[in-house]
């Protein structure tokens, strides 16, 4: 499933696979559960981040001076969707340290499992960034649609999509109305339940990350 859509990357690493088995455990406490989200994160966005511009600039060695490649441009933004998404920032930012970072808040009506929307504050020259969204979770897909919808609004145009579990029935709302949108899932799960979780998944991730209930 999806394994030829364009714009939708599923994860095959090793080493991804293996911390999330980690994260799917019960027994898995806060403090191990939030050091795998932030390396997962980062594993990810190694990938994910592999055609951002570049362009050479003149530096000096101890040897001579040299052009070598430098990212181009604006730099990153990181837009995490609160407050599961906070989690995988620290992951991006290790990578790209300079990157500036939104948020954009978000909570689910518990009988509706629609999201309610209530903040949003988007970097400057937004327009102009290439902008990563992290979740850990792409569930029903209604978050990360209406979140991208509100980046949009804002002039965003170059926009991933990081999750670390995914539904099918996220993607495919995702991708259907974001298909410019690329994509990337640690794991593609089996289902929703009735109750709109992630089968097998690994329960609520904001309350793993952050030690509530």
């Amino acid at each position: 499933m999806f394994e030829n859509e364009t714009n939708i990357f599923i994860c095959k690493h090793p080493l991804i696979k293996h911390k999330i088995s980690y994260l799917r455990d019960k027994n898995t406490g806060t403090n191990e559960f939030r050091k795998l989200v932030e390396e997962i994160a980062m594993l990810e966005g190694y990938d994910a981040l592999a055609d951002l511009p570049t362009e050479d600039v003149e530096i000096e060695t101890p040897i001579e001076k040299c052009m070598t490649p430098m990212v181009k441009g604006p730099k990153l933004a990181v837009v995490p969707i609160l407050r599961a998404g906070l989690g995988m920032v620290s992951g991006i930012l290790a990578l790209t340290p300079s990157a500036k970072v939104g948020h954009i808040g978000m909570y689910r009506n518990e009988e509706t499992h629609e999201p309610v929307p209530y903040y949003c504050k988007l970097p400057e020259k937004i327009d102009e960034r290439t902008i990563v969204v992290v979740d850990p979770m792409l569930a029903t897909g209604g978050s990360a649609v209406d979140a991208i919808d509100q980046i949009k609004k804002q002039g965003g145009k170059k926009i991933k999509f990081l999750c670390i579990i995914a539904a099918p029935e996220g993607v495919k709302k995702l991708h259907e109305k974001h298909p410019d949108v690329q994509i990337y899932i640690g794991n593609l799960d089996r289902e929703l339940n009735e109750n709109a979780y992630i089968c097998p998944g690994l329960g609520d991730a904001g309350d793993r990350i952050f030690g509530t209930k």
